[in-house]
């Protein structure tokens, strides 16, 4: 069994679209970024990436690269369990969590879930999403955009 763990945040921006987990949310702003800005996904990618005890996202896929130029991070999550499963690992559990003063996304987490378990290749009750504030304190709090963790473990294919 291996364990890792993941972080990303980005700053709110006008005239994006804001996408977390996968899925649109419904928000004024979306966030900065030179892919889709998917916080949680990105998240989830460094953790998988760690417990394989590989190098971050952003070596695997950095963003000087223009083939990721606004790229649906969820294309980045299938290729990280490709590198995975070369490797001989797959994902045993995903947890989650997203940092975020507003929008609200209790109405979105199962959705969040669903997808991040289709292109993952996996069953949707091994994903956890998980949504908070941080009761008006820090970036998030100020709404000037928004964090996720995430932590997952990876067990050897037989």
């Amino acid at each position: 069994m291996r364990i890792g763990h993941g972080y990303d945040a980005h700053r709110f921006g006008e005239n994006r679209r804001l996408v977390l987990g996968g899925v649109e949310i419904e928000y004024e702003y979306g966030l900065i970024a030179h892919s889709d800005g998917d916080v949680l996904c990105h998240a989830i990618i460094d953790a998988l990436f760690g417990a394989a005890g590989m190098a971050d996202i952003g070596s695997n896929f950095p963003d000087n690269d223009g083939t990721y130029k606004d790229i649906y991070s969820m294309k980045l999550l299938e290729k990280a369990v490709e590198k995975l499963r070369s490797k001989g690992l797959e994902i045993e559990y995903i947890d989650s969590t997203v940092i975020a003063q507003r929008p609200k996304l209790l109405p979105y987490i199962g959705e969040m879930r669903r997808c991040i378990a289709e292109h993952a290749g996996i069953s949707p009750e091994i994903v956890n999403v998980k949504a908070t504030t941080e009761e008006k304190m820090g970036f998030t709090g100020r709404l000037e955009g928004i964090s996720a963790h995430a932590v997952c473990i990876l067990k050897e294919i037989m």
